[in-house]
């Protein structure tokens, strides 16, 4: 009996280990991935075996093969979609279906360094999809960002090749470079001129200290993560061509004054200045000159993109080419493209990996003279744009005076400028992944960009006063060498299930190089622009100034992420900084964060509540720096002028003068910031929330203050780190998406910020920093910056009316100037005169409000797409109406409202807007820069697979498409979309400063244009 037992017992063992072996056998698993929305096949989603380091990727057609044990578990993973878990149960075909959400909790983003289910970060981390840049009608792929993302404020300045303005919860700073940092692939970058939109898989804006800490050396104004798209794995090579076509319109064009309208107001003007009127009957002169109709054109765009993509089991590879070419909305302006990219990732055995990434970009431009924009709003209309014999109308026979001294036609006709820009990026790596639980990775990077300036002045006669009787040839050369060497160590583990733990050391050196040569020659002849050479000129006039900066970087860095029970969430960084362009013992900066986080859903009192999907609570501190500044700051730099004299030998000469005083030595600039956010779902994931608080303050700010004109400087300004200034606010974004039983996807979401910025404490205490001259005539200046204040914030008098009579000119208190038809002060002191002392502010050209409303919307084969956006709490000054030195144009809305005798109008003054009392800084010229727009809207249409079959394509998509198509603003010039005018030379140490305190004063923007245009997209 005991034998029979003993056998039986044997028997068994060996029909279950039969049984274990059989059940643990593998398996090929195959299926396709899809967009849970629209449907599409999903290419690059990581399929891996939970528990284990097996895995894959989809390929171009969203489907997969992979070997997985009968009873294990398979992941699906991929950017910006839910991850989503399915147990295989011997189960040979498995399809998933991911649920994409810019704010579900369990969506994967990039963070400095690699990824993170969004669920473990503990910072302010938003994502946007390569797909949704793409989709944009922008060239420039920051653009594309406008009303998507919450804290993130986008001004576009319009000409073609210009990157766009971006502020990340504000402006942290006022000198030096005030871009966010740009990592693209690994690689620092200070812009992304150079990258083609449709080149990007994915881009990450980590907005607070917490998330930004790691890359400490230039995070003070925000990190722009940007991925791009790579190869396949195991799949056939696809390719995909995209383009579109259309035509840019001015939108919005600010109606000026006809010819017989401008002749009746000059001839007030010139009564009311006690002379005779300049035009005998203003009634015959007709409608005249339309300088805007004249000079402005629909520009026409073309946008081509081609890519071929796949991968064998062991490779992946890429390769994309691009061609842009746009035209200006000013006749002569020209902008184009051409990029090219190549990226290869090899999987040389299990463990290691290596690839490289290349992007070359050229890039040239016909150039447009930045006058142009005022010409047109200044120019007479009754000079024409030829006289019947082909030259051109010169105002100067009309006695128009220096105001109006140009003829638009002849300033863009002799102009010459062009403009080429050569660059190439890219980085190699490797990743040597071992013992189980460590990666180590190292990367090798760098920019290598040349940009060509040309600029010649032609020997011409246009007009009497547009004239040239020498030539001029300047030639302007920057180049950029900058490399990046960075390895990091990843250490990553689960413990019990209960404990996740992932720690990464890293380590970086950085070098910077810029050289720029500035030379010129007169008395160059001009056969072609083939011929132009400073050789060919005089030998005595040919000039040459150089000048270069290098500044290197050495870093390290650490991060701690650790889970418990997926509840409590700990990220803890610190990196250290040097920079050689600080010394002594603030060479070296170190940034520390700390975050935390709460996932309340995971809680067991929290199981059996049916009003949250999910929902995290988490908060955040961070410091980080600012590396972005001139280089040598502390160094004294001497110029020539003619108003300095010097005395040798008894004899006069130019003298020469320290530019500002400046300390030993400058020191970094440091945010320190805080965050305190949700993130929740509602409604088994259809509708996601999120909310954030944050404050932000720039310690020791370098920042140039009034000096005494006793030092003898030629700016009078003391450079240094002398003020603290501090952004805070709240964001909060939604969305909702859903799939109706009738088979309509759609997804409907919103985000608005709230930021208040202030100067809260500067060496220069309650003495104010005056700027904002750009436009305003008679030395005035509008912005003044002062503790307690937003940063240049508008500066002026109060306007309460317009003097009606000379009675009320008695009547009211002492104004210098005073007459009527003249504005009226507010006597804000109470002393009885109108001076300085009665100025206040007047507005802020900070915006408060951002905001955007994003939809999406698919039906069978159609798909719609409308995004909204819009700014509120911004003011806007309007420096074009007293941007006059004589006999300027009007508006036709001045002519309209003017006043011209008593009764006619106590608001809008009289034609003498540009004398010394009425062009002073007031309330008149400051309107609201809120707007509202409908920034993109697209429709398309797919053709059906069965007919696509037939032919062999995957994918045949058409779209229309419209970007600004609609603007709703009161402010009554071209566009509130008002940012910092640009500065010419951008060597000046003061240059950005300059810039960012003459920030929201219209006096030349380009012209806000919507674009349409007609595209395809496809892919076989």
């Amino acid at each position: 009996m005991k034998r029979i037992f003993t056998k039986f017992s044997v028997l068994t063992f060996l029909c279950l280990l039969f049984i274990n072996a059989a059940s643990a056998q593998n398996i090929t698993v195959k299926g396709t991935i899809t967009d849970g929305q629209d449907k599409t096949t999903i290419p690059a989603v990581s399929v891996v075996v939970k528990g284990t380091t097996l895995g894959t990727q989809t390929d171009a057609n969203g489907k997969y093969a992979i070997s997985v044990p009968a009873n294990g578990t398979l992941v699906f993973t991929y950017i910006g979609y839910n991850t989503q878990e399915v147990p295989v149960n011997n189960q040979t075909t498995i399809n998933a279906s991911l649920a994409s959400s810019s704010q579900q909790l369990d969506q994967v983003v990039v963070v400095g360094y690699g990824t993170q289910r969004k669920v473990d970060v503990t910072g302010s981390v938003a994502s946007l999809k390569g797909s949704e840049i793409s989709k944009q009608a922008s060239t420039n792929p920051v653009s594309a960002l406008q009303g998507k993302i919450a804290g993130v404020a986008i001004t576009n300045t319009g000409t073609p090749g210009s990157a766009p303005q971006i502020r990340i919860r504000g402006l942290g700073t006022i000198f030096g470079n005030q871009a966010p940092l740009y990592v693209v692939d690994g690689v620092w970058y200070s812009d992304i001129n150079f990258l083609n939109p449709g080149d990007i898989e994915n881009m990450s804006v980590l907005k607070d200290a917490s998330a930004q800490s790691i890359y400490g050396i230039r995070a003070a104004n925000g990190v722009v993560l940007i991925t791009t798209k790579k190869g396949k794995l195991g799949s056939a090579t696809t390719i995909n061509y995209d383009a579109y076509a259309g035509f840019q319109s001015v939108t919005n064009k600010v109606k000026m004054a006809n010819a017989t309208e401008y002749g009746t107001v000059i001839n007030e003007l010139y009564t009311q200045n006690g002379q005779d009127p300049l035009f005998k009957d203003p009634s015959a002169l007709g409608t005249g000159t339309d300088w805007y109709k004249q000079i402005l054109q629909d520009a026409f765009v073309m946008n081509h993109n081609i890519s071929i993509a796949g991968g064998t089991e062991k490779s992946t590879y890429n390769v994309s080419l691009g061609y842009l070419d746009q035209d200006g909305i000013i006749k002569t302006n020209n902008f184009k493209r051409y990029t090219a990219r190549v990226s290869n990732d090899i999987q040389i055995f299990k463990d290691l990996k290596v690839g490289y990434n290349v992007t070359g970009v050229a890039s040239q431009s016909r150039d447009i003279p930045q006058s142009i924009f005022h010409e047109m709003y200044s120019a007479s209309p009754t000079v024409s744009v030829f006289n019947p014999d082909g030259t051109y109308g010169d105002p100067n026979l009309q006695n128009l005076g220096d105001g109006t001294k140009f003829n638009p036609q002849a300033t863009l006709d002799y102009f010459n400028q062009q403009t080429k820009d050569y660059r190439v990026t890219g980085n190699i790596y490797a990743e040597l992944k071992f013992a189980k639980h460590f990666t180590f990775r190292t990367s090798v990077g760098g920019e290598f960009g040349q940009m060509e300036n040309r600029k010649y002045n032609p020997v011409y006669f246009a007009t009497t006063a547009q004239k040239n009787d020498v030539s001029l040839l300047d030639l302007k050369r920057v180049e950029t060498r900058n490399w990046i060497v960075e390895n990091t160590l990843t250490y990553q583990n689960t413990f019990n299930e209960d404990h996740s733990l992932t720690v990464l050391l890293g380590q970086s050196a950085q070098s910077n190089k810029a050289y720029t040569i500035n030379a010129s020659a007169q008395n160059v002849p001009f056969n072609s622009d083939a011929d132009l050479y400073l050789s060919l000129g005089d030998a005595a006039t040919r000039s040459i100034l150089d000048q270069g900066s290098l500044i290197k970087f050495a870093s390290y860095f650490g991060r701690v992420n650790y889970a418990f029970k997926n509840k409590y969430l700990l990220n803890a960084s610190i990196r250290a900084d040097g920079a050689s362009q600080f010394y002594g013992n603030e060479t070296w900066g170190y940034f520390p964060s700390i975050g935390a986080g709460w996932v309340v859903t995971n809680e067991d009192f929290m199981k059996d509540q049916t009003v949250f999907s999910s929902l995290k609570i988490r908060g955040s501190w961070g410091k980080v720096g600012n590396a972005s500044v001139p280089i040598n700051p502390s160094q004294l730099t001497v110029s020539q002028t003619g108003q300095l004299i010097a005395f040798f030998n008894g004899l006069p000469s130019t003298g020469a003068s320290i530019d500002m005083v400046v300390p030993p030595a400058i020191v970094w600039e440091k945010g320190i910031g805080s965050n305190i956010g949700f993130e929740a779902a509602f409604l088994k994931n259809r509708l996601t929330v999120e909310g954030e608080y944050y404050t932000r303050k720039t310690s020791r700010a370098i920042f140039a203050i009034p000096a005494l004109m006793s030092l003898g400087t030629v700016t009078n300004n003391l450079i240094g780190n002398q003020a603290d200034l501090q952004n805070s606010g709240v964001e909060l974004s939604a969305a909702w998406s859903d799939v109706t039983g009738g088979g309509l996807t759609y997804s409907i979401g919103g985000n608005i910020s709230y930021n208040q910025n202030k100067v809260t404490s500067v060496l220069s205490g309650k003495t104010p920093i005056y700027g904002g001259s750009t436009g305003l005539t008679n030395g005035y200046v509008a912005n003044r910056t002062i503790e307690g204040s937003p940063i240049g914030e508008f500066f002026g008098y109060k306007t309460i009316g317009v003097f009606q009579n000379a009675a009320d000119v008695s009547n009211s208190p002492a104004q210098a100037g005073a007459q009527p038809g003249g504005f009226k002060y507010a006597d804000t002191n109470g002393d009885g005169k109108i001076n300085s002392q009665d100025r206040v502010p007047l507005g802020n050209p900070n915006p408060k409000y951002t905001y955007g409303i994003n939809t999406s919307f698919a039906y069978k084969n159609f798909d719609l797409a409308l995004d909204f956006q819009g700014v509120a709490g911004v003011d806007v000054y309007n420096s074009n109406l007293a941007y006059r030195f004589g006999n300027e144009n009007f508006t036709k809305d001045f002519v309209d409202n003017r006043w011209h005798g008593e009764g006619t109008s106590n608001t809008y003054p009289s034609a003498s807007i540009g004398s010394s009392a009425n062009s002073a800084p007031n309330s008149f010229y400051v309107s609201s820069g809120s707007y509202f727009r409908v920034r993109n809207a697209q429709i398309g249409y797919t053709l059906p697979k069965s007919i696509l079959t037939k032919w062999k394509i995957q994918k045949i998509r058409f779209y229309a498409n419209a970007q600004n198509a609609i603007n709703l603003f009161g402010y009554k010039g071209f566009s509130p979309e008002v940012g910092p005018i640009p500065v010419d030379n951008a060597e000046k140490i003061l240059a950005s400063q300059t810039n960012y305190l003459n920030s929201g004063l219209d006096a030349n923007v380009y012209p806000l244009y919507a674009t349409y245009n007609f595209g395809v997209n496809l892919t076989f």
